[in-house]
């Protein structure tokens, strides 16, 4: 049987070629800690690290490799971002099409009187960056924003809304889940104030490794989620004031930094553009091939303009957990059903409670595997 990986949305596999060989190559060869000693391998271990950081400024268009956060992923990021900036009685806008990463943390702030607005898309993800204008309080701080859904791959018009921060004073927070290796994102031209990432997605890196990119003026602002060692300032039981000691106590995930490292001198060789051409022509074909399919009902763009390579079907008078089920069972097509960690965005496109089944794509992927997803499709849906 054929064993077919369509759940790039969840997480990247496989991963970039030499992601694992870099990341044994340290367990084996280096194994220092950084910031905590002076010697060879100690280092090296912090030449690759700064390298990374490096990488990142240059993929999101950054100026400041310090201002790289690197935490365990992006929930981390957000809870760290979210927790550190918002006090009480502030007041925050997000989309309806938020993950729970973004979510839980804020529902968990309503309990210390930090407030939220949902701005609604449409029916099909779409939302309208002036509508962000019309829920606008005395008090609002920042707008947390995703970039592209995880259920049904609409991108939001992060450019626009940037915009609208800037001339209100906001601070504007992304989250890349979706994009970050795929689309290209400008922090200057996007007026973004924090970027928050993961490794193990697009950017094509290990799990466990994930962080943020932060503007001056709000790192000065937050606060940090964690404080402890940092092997700097050792002399003091405060936590240093610069960057990037203040927001990443103890010890990091550095084998996951190699392989992230690796992972984008692979992006950065190929182009990310070329990389999602790929991904979106596969996307195209896997759509025109659906639109043919009964009792399936697209959810989300219907064509590749303003969308990523994730598509979201419902099986109309069958269970989608079930056609997930057996897509794995008996063809080896592997994909996510249910809710996705996403249920605002579920309510929005019309699929709570029942979800739906998720096909994601990448560049790994091939015409081959798109044509034979079609065909198990038309034999399931039937």
């Amino acid at each position: 049987m054929n064993r077919v990986y369509f759940d790039q949305a969840a997480t990247s596999f496989p991963k970039a070629p030499g992601v694992g060989d870099a990341m044994k190559y340290y367990l084996e060869n280096v194994g220092a800690n950084i910031n905590r000693g002076v010697y060879t391998s100690a280092l090296s271990a912090e030449e690759i690290v700064l390298e990374t950081r490096e990488a990142l400024c240059r993929l999101f268009h950054f100026q400041k490799p310090q201002n790289v956060i690197f935490t365990m992923n992006i929930t981390h990021s957000l809870n760290m971002l979210l927790k550190g900036l918002l006090k009480p009685d502030d007041h925050c806008i997000v989309s309806s099409m938020e993950h729970n990463a973004v979510m839980r943390p804020l529902l968990q702030l309503d309990s210390l009187g930090i407030s939220f607005t949902r701005v609604k898309a449409n029916s099909q993800g779409f939302l309208d960056p002036q509508d962000l204008k019309n829920v606008l309080q005395e008090n609002t701080k920042a707008v947390i924003m995703t970039h592209a859904s995880n259920v049904c791959g609409t991108i939001l018009p992060l450019k626009e809304i940037g915009e609208i921060c800037k001339s209100h004073g906001l601070i504007f927070m992304v989250d890349s889940a979706q994009t970050a290796g795929s689309l290209t994102i400008d922090l200057q031209d996007y007026n973004i104030d924090a970027l928050a990432f993961t490794g193990h997605k697009g950017l094509l890196g290990p799990q466990g490794i994930g962080g943020f990119l932060i503007s001056p003026q709000l790192a000065q602002e937050m606060d940090p989620l964690l404080v402890g060692g940092t092997g700097s300032l050792s002399d003091r039981e405060h936590i240093p004031p610069f960057l990037p000691d203040k927001f990443e106590a103890g010890t990091p995930n550095i084998p996951g930094i190699f392989g992230l490292h690796r992972a984008l001198s692979y992006l950065e060789k190929e182009g990310i553009e070329s990389l999602q051409a790929r991904a979106m022509e596969l996307t195209g074909l896997f759509l025109e091939g659906v639109h043919d399919l009964k009792n399936i009902k697209l959810i989300g763009p219907p064509g590749l303009k303003g969308r990523t390579a994730v598509v979201s079907l419902d099986f109309k008078g069958k269970d989608n957990g079930e056609i997930a089920y057996l897509l794995e069972k008996d063809y080896g097509i592997m994909t996510r059903s249910g809710l996705h960690c996403a249920p605002s965005a579920h309510q929005t496109l019309g699929t709570f409670p029942q979800g739906t089944v998720r096909f994601s794509f990448n560049h790994f992927n091939t015409t081959e595997e798109i044509n034979y997803a079609l065909q198990a499709l038309a034999k399931i849906s039937k």
